[in-house]
């Protein structure tokens, strides 16, 4: 074993998290960073929605602090009923203190009319709900899952939680999207490689209103989609019409499924039954972030095609 594996980064012998291959210098250094900082904590709470990010930040910090982290996930209409279940089970798997916790973002005109910063509000409620928790937790630090990649992206929840206080462990510590699932990988998460999946308000043109009904449709669709072999996708909701994303590099398969068989008809039926007027499919494929293109100046991110 090499020495820099066997070191575990002063560990502490108790904990299960161990690294399973080494890490290049200047991922080692962050991850070093990252441990001295949950290290120096006496409590935590982590906003921990099960995707890669956040799921690093609660990992570690159950692993360093036990019992003095907490892991919260924020619950509402716009969360993927899927991501709830996958944020559950994750924390099982991990043994980590968790709960969740009903947030009121519809509430809040503020969201529904779907403004830029819509992102705000939604970090905005979150952590007024957040801070009590943390407070009754002998004065707990609120940490999230932000990397030094979302520095530089349209985030303007990061605003929301910097104003409560939050800290951004993996940011601090210079550890970018990569060096996530890298980190991931080599500690044995086997979600390392776990598309990445934002909430269901993004499928939504800024601008356009949202509710219950219309996110509930989208996950909906979604999931129609992902039970038959598409595990990456977006369905756009603009206006009454769905438009389907996927990773361009999946398109001619796509197109080749959808011009023979049965799924075509019937993927036309279930939308149409969930409320949609039309269906399409986006021939640009499946980039991150697209609906941002209207704020200008964005950097669009494709997303590579993993088989089903």
């Amino acid at each position: 074993m090499l020495p820099s594996l066997a070191r575990i980064y002063a560990m502490p012998a108790t904990r299960r998290l161990s690294l399973l291959e080494a890490l290049p210098g200047p991922l080692e250094r962050g991850l070093e960073a990252l441990c001295r900082q949950l290290d120096a904590l006496p409590q935590v709470v982590v906003a921990y929605s099960g995707g890669v990010d956040s799921a690093l930040v609660a990992a570690l910090a159950g692993d360093r602090l036990g019992v003095r982290a907490l892991a919260v996930t924020g619950v509402s209409p716009a969360l993927a009923p899927h991501l709830r279940r996958e944020a559950s089970d994750q924390a099982r798997w991990l043994g980590l203190r968790h709960r969740e916790v009903a947030t009121a973002e519809l509430a809040d005109p503020t969201y529904t009319s779907n403004p830029q910063d819509r992102c705000y509000a939604c970090k905005r409620e979150l952590h007024r709900l957040l801070a009590p928790i943390a407070a009754a937790a002998e004065g707990a630090q609120v940490l999230d899952g932000v990397n030094l990649d979302d520095l530089g992206d349209h985030r303007p929840g990061i605003r929301a939680a910097r104003e409560f206080g939050v800290r951004s462990p993996l940011a601090e510590a210079g550890i970018d999207k990569a060096g996530v699932r890298q980190l991931s990988r080599a500690l044995g998460l086997p979600w390392w490689d776990k598309p990445a999946q934002p909430c269901l308000a993004s499928r939504f043109p800024y601008g356009e209103p949202i509710d219950a009904p219309r996110l509930a449709r989208v996950a909906a669709a979604e999931d129609w989609l992902r039970q038959r072999g598409f595990p990456e996708l977006r369905v756009r909701s603009q206006g009454e019409t769905a438009r389907i994303e996927i990773p361009a590099a999946g398109l001619p398969a796509a197109l080749e499924c959808l011009s023979h068989g049965e799924l075509r008809p019937q993927l036309v039926e279930a939308f149409r039954h969930l409320g949609f007027t039309a269906v399409a499919l986006d021939l640009e494929g499946l980039v991150s972030g697209k609906l941002n293109r209207s704020l200008g100046g964005y950097r669009d991110r494709p997303i590579p095609w993993r088989a089903p």
